[in-house]
């Protein structure tokens, strides 16, 4: 049975109503909001515009079941019956070609690109070292007194079975290999904006999309062409506490910060965006966000662009066309020329 998505009244975090949209000859339309809770371990919300909540029901539906699929097909820790997912090409490194659904090839492919892109620094064959991370994280937030940092040796030897030259791609059999047995990929930098462009590209235009504060417009709100207000979160702050708001129409705005999912051991903060040069958390940055019109790039760069200095990052935002903002740790903010072009406040 599909899950069935729950209407919301009030807006989620990082989406803002902006100005109402101006009245035009044409069918009254009303704004809705939908959301569910479920899918890359986030809330998604969805805002749009209708004649009817029924109407506006069956596209928000209709976006979540095209989520999910991604969201399975990507998912490294869950099986599914009746599908080889990213779960199965980990659990069979070494083995075999895994026979996959084309969109994990293609997510695939566009992760090597981007990895030559940005200089190494996302990296989705890093899931050996990643995970390291990731149970240390765990533990710790369970059990706080006890925190520790991961064993700097076993990082060491993780990272000796890292690199694309491990992974094996044959889009025309749609197959997925892991040379090395102890390979192991985490797509977490990028499978959740890749996943929300692929879906908004098939959602009819004028809908505002939030996956886990990852934003995507797929165009101008329906009456009047009026932009959606996004706001940008301040480090440490409660939800509606921005830094920025933004106007978009047809862009995506992806945050990377310290402050989203982390522990502390020794009372030092430890978080969750490693460099695949130091395997540690980047150093450089408290927060990064990304404009631009594609959402998978946007949050491969937030990544990037987290871990690089600011002249490579700049650097690398205008190869992409797009828009940055950085947060230093002394709370100072930088900015791509265009950016703040973007500000609404």
């Amino acid at each position: 049975m599909k899950q069935r998505v729950l209407a919301l009244a009030l807006a989620a975090a990082l989406l803002l109503g902006g100005c109402a949209p101006q009245a035009a000859p044409g069918p009254e339309l009303h704004r809705y909001e939908a959301s569910f809770l479920t899918l890359f371990d986030t809330v998604t919300t969805i805002v749009g515009y209708a004649e009817s909540r029924e109407e506006f029901q069956a596209t928000a539906q209709a976006f979540h079941d095209e989520l999910l699929e991604y969201h399975q097909l990507f998912d490294i820790y869950h099986d599914y019956d009746g599908m080889n997912n990213l779960k199965t090409v980990n659990d069979r490194a070494g083995g075999d070609p895994v026979a996959v659904d084309p969109r994990i090839v293609e997510l695939l492919l566009f992760c090597r690109e981007l990895e030559a892109l940005t200089g190494g620094r996302v990296d989705v064959t890093m899931g050996s070292v990643l995970s390291l991370w990731h149970e240390a994280r765990s533990a710790g937030v369970d059990d706080p007194e006890h925190a520790a940092l991961p064993d700097r040796a076993a990082l060491e030897a993780a990272a000796e079975h890292t690199g694309f030259s491990l992974l094996e791609l044959d889009r025309e059999a749609s197959t997925v290999r892991l040379t090395d047995p102890l390979a192991r990929l985490d797509v977490g930098a990028v499978a959740k904006g890749y996943a929300v462009e692929r879906a908004c590209r098939s959602a009819p235009a004028g809908l505002l999309v939030s996956v886990g504060g990852n934003v995507r417009a797929t165009g101008p709100k329906p009456e009047g062409d009026a932009p959606w207000v996004v706001g940008v979160q301040r480090p440490d702050g409660g939800r509606q506490d921005y830094l920025h708001t933004l106007y978009i129409d047809r862009q995506s705005v992806v945050s990377s910060g310290d402050y989203q999912r982390y522990y502390t051991v020794d009372g030092a903060r430890y978080h969750h965006i490693i460099d695949p040069e130091t395997l540690s958390p980047g150093t450089l940055w408290r927060a990064v966000t990304v404009v631009c019109p594609d959402s998978g790039l946007a949050d491969g760069l937030s990544t990037a662009l987290f871990l690089l200095p600011r002249e490579e990052g700049e650097a690398l935002a205008r190869r992409c066309e797009a828009q940055a903002m950085w947060v230093s740790t002394g709370g100072e903010l930088f900015y791509t020329d265009g950016f703040l072009e973007l500000v609404r406040t």
